[in-house]
């Protein structure tokens, strides 16, 4: 399999050799998630776009993608085929945004398949149409990500300017959701989680606060209340992007000033309502909240997340991103789970006492400490259940129970914790 890689491939697991020369174990299990998505999940399409399913369901997520991709950025500016694909992959998620700036996952062809026949807006080509802010964000990271690893530009065509303006319009509408928003959602027979109360409006928040409204969180679960903090905290991030490509590729100044200042009132929005005072912990994030004082302390491994703060590019007031990360690492976050194999954060979206390796990546990507980097790997590698991939969620004091035999995006950023070890990242 590896002499079938590109040469530019083949050069970062030869970097991940020499960094684990009496490791074959964490070797093999980065080249096994390292090639999966490549050879599983891709798929190049004859229009010169590319489709990405997100591992065990015949969809392709917005989020999902972008996150399956992001390890190949960095072999991307030595690779013109892997560059070419990266670039495929921003046209065909700007097609879907323009399609349905709403939806979170699309078919590859307008063939009606779905997750539910839900009550919302559904058209053939989308798979489920759950509005969840970061679904937006993960578009605009890419086509930035890609400009800055590979140089392109070609990325920022007319599609994508289409698709950008109507993103802001969306969150401009969303953050007046009670007023002005077109979107409802509701699912029949379902688990409360998987539909939104109030005829699909969801809960009620206070509108004009500068925060953008989720239904649903990247777990695909609904928002207890409507402001989702990291999904803000991502926003504002990738409005800067937004700002800096406008001003320096599209030279169109107008909308570099609106994004930017877009970026600011969000941040400001986040930095002067999602700031709570913890007896145990200080001044610490949110992870939502309504706007009208009532808001949600914890924290879930699906990015964005308050852990993956950095990760993403948020930069928010030192002391208050120190406290909340020791908060979201201990067991005052109810999704923080302690147990014989692992000790970890885990999601409402699977059972309790499940942890994710999404969730370990990020806090090793997100670790100043390589001893501490090294140790999540380790145990990241130790608790693969003895099938050569990383999971969805795994027991903590079992890794032979797991969920989701395929996860192409624990095993992408598995891959990319690894390199960051090497210290081989992703330019920003």
């Amino acid at each position: 399999m590896e002499k079938m890689l590109p040469e530019a491939l083949l050069k970062l697991i030869k970097r991940v050799e020499e960094n684990f020369p009496e490791d074959p174990k964490m070797v093999q299990l980065f080249v096994n998630c390292f090639t999966n998505t490549l050879d599983t999940t891709v798929k190049r399409l004859p229009d010169k776009t590319t489709y990405i399913i997100t591992g065990d369901i015949p969809a392709m997520w917005l989020r999902d993608s972008v996150a399956q991709i992001r390890p190949y950025l960095m072999a991307a500016g030595e690779d013109g085929d892997i560059a070419d694909m990266l670039v495929g992959l921003v046209k065909k998620q700007f097609f879907y945004v323009n399609l349905d700036p709403y939806a979170n996952a699309f078919n590859q062809e307008a063939n009606g398949n779905c997750w539910e026949h839900d009550e919302t807006d559904m058209g053939p080509w989308i798979w489920e149409r759950k509005y969840e802010l970061d679904s937006l964000c993960y578009p605009i990271q890419l086509s930035y990500l890609v400009w800055k690893n590979t140089g392109r530009t070609d990325q920022f065509d007319e599609t994508f300017v289409k698709g950008v303006r109507r993103i802001l319009k969306v969150w401009r509408t969303e953050q007046h959701h009670e007023e002005e928003s077109p979107y409802s959602f509701v699912r029949k027979g379902c688990y409360f989680t998987d539909t939104l109360s109030r005829n699909g409006k969801g809960a009620l928040v206070k509108s004009g606060t500068g925060l953008i409204w989720s239904g649903f969180r990247p777990s695909d679960d609904a928002c207890t209340y409507g402001y989702l903090i990291p999904s803000n905290m991502f926003a504002s991030v990738v409005l800067g992007y937004l700002a800096e490509i406008a001003g320096e590729v599209l030279k169109d100044e107008e909308l570099a000033a609106e994004a930017e200042s877009f970026r600011q009132e969000v941040r400001n929005a986040i930095e002067t309502l999602a700031v709570i005072k913890n007896e145990y912990y200080g001044r610490i994030y949110a992870y939502e909240t309504d706007g009208y004082g009532q808001y949600l302390l914890m924290d879930d491994a699906n990015v964005p997340s308050l852990l993956a703060m950095e990760y993403l590019g948020y930069e928010g007031d030192r002391e208050v991103m120190e406290n909340t990360r020791r908060f979201i690492l201990s067991e005052g976050n109810p999704y923080y789970f302690k147990g014989k194999a692992a000790a970890g954060i885990g999601s409402p979206h699977v059972p309790p006492y499940y942890i994710w390796h999404i969730g370990l990546a990020i806090q090793g990507l997100t670790e100043a400490s390589r001893e501490e980097k090294l140790r999540l790997l380790q145990l990241m590698r130790d608790t693969d259940g003895g099938k050569g991939m990383m999971h969805e969620g795994f027991h903590v004091d079992d890794p032979s129970k797991y969920t989701r035999e395929w996860f192409s995006w624990a095993n992408a950023v598995f891959c990319e914790l690894v390199l960051d070890y090497c210290q081989i990242r992703v330019k920003k």
